[in-house]
């Protein structure tokens, strides 16, 4: 099979820079963006979506570990850091965690590990979204109702009666999974999208959970669709992306699953091997709003 260019990531890029609306943002530092943007589309069986306009090789595992810990419920550093994700020390210091009356280290009851594993309901008990996922599609796959939420509305609004109980707000994590066929797909939604940095990994972490939910429910992954409503590119970041952008496309590679578990929470990044990655170089110090 031919290898598999895909440019849509770098057309996003692109339209960003050229078409983007410059606005401020609660970071401090302005963004240029596009609200309301068309899908990202990828055919599993041609290739994984693992950006090659600078080399991921180092880091590709840690957005998996950090969508498997969220699966099974992490919500601190240290639990996040277990499973192998290392990145949020700088959302959870003391400082931040105390303007939201929580520990230091503790991402907050608002938080997608809290939404996804341990959702709070009025019956008492919290529900586990990926577990009962998993039994709906293998019990009834036809239903359109595959559906996860990370938005815990009641810790997430910011107003002067109640304090938001998280400390960084889901961007990430709507996720609608179709049966068709013998195929499941997965489009997730993304309400901000930081297109340099935090999309690449998204890109990963989704696309891999699309493969290990497919595989336990004896299915055969198909299209990972990615919708971004307000994607954007800060101002500091725009010399990096303006560098992508002069490299010229490659084949992505593919991603593989070795010895994976039949269980969705038993699922690791060692359970994931990355193929035929021959990205350009790395871009070390792209800023990241914090």
């Amino acid at each position: 099979m031919p290898k598999h260019i895909d440019t849509q990531y770098r057309d996003f890029l692109r339209r960003v820079l050229t078409e983007g609306v410059t606005l401020p943002s609660q970071q401090g530092v302005d963004a240029k963006m596009i609200f309301g943007n068309p899908p990202l589309k990828f055919d599993l069986s041609v290739g994984f979506p693992v950006i090659t306009e600078r080399d991921l090789s180092k880091f590709w595992r840690a957005p998996i570990a950090e969508i498997f810990a969220f699966i099974n419920g992490a919500r601190t550093q240290d639990e996040l850091a277990s499973f192998g994700c290392k990145w949020w020390k700088a959302w959870v210091t003391p400082e931040k965690c105390a303007k939201r009356g929580l520990p230091a280290g503790d991402l907050g009851p608002g938080s997608y590990g809290a939404a996804f594993h341990d959702f709070p309901t009025s019956e008492g008990p919290s529900f586990n979204q990926f577990a009962a996922l998993i039994e709906q599609i293998k019990q009834q796959p036809q239903l359109r109702t595959h559906f996860i939420t990370p938005w815990v509305p009641q810790y997430i609004y910011r107003l002067r009666d109640r304090q938001q109980k998280v400390v960084v707000c889901p961007c990430h994590g709507w996720m609608h999974f179709r049966v068709i066929g013998d195929k499941l797909s997965l489009h997730m939604f993304q309400r901000s999208g930081d297109l340099p940095i935090g999309v690449p990994s998204n890109l990963i972490q989704y696309s891999a959970l699309l493969l290990a939910v497919a595989h336990v429910t004896g299915l055969q992954p198909g299209e990972y669709i990615h919708t971004i409503s307000d994607a954007h590119i800060y101002l500091d970041q725009q010399a990096a992306v303006q560098e992508m952008l002069r490299r010229e496309p490659r084949p992505l590679p593919q991603l593989r699953l070795i010895n994976p578990p039949n269980d969705i929470f038993a699922f690791r990044p060692e359970h994931f091997e990355l193929v035929d990655y021959h990205p350009h170089p790395a871009i070390k110090g792209i800023p990241a709003a914090i």
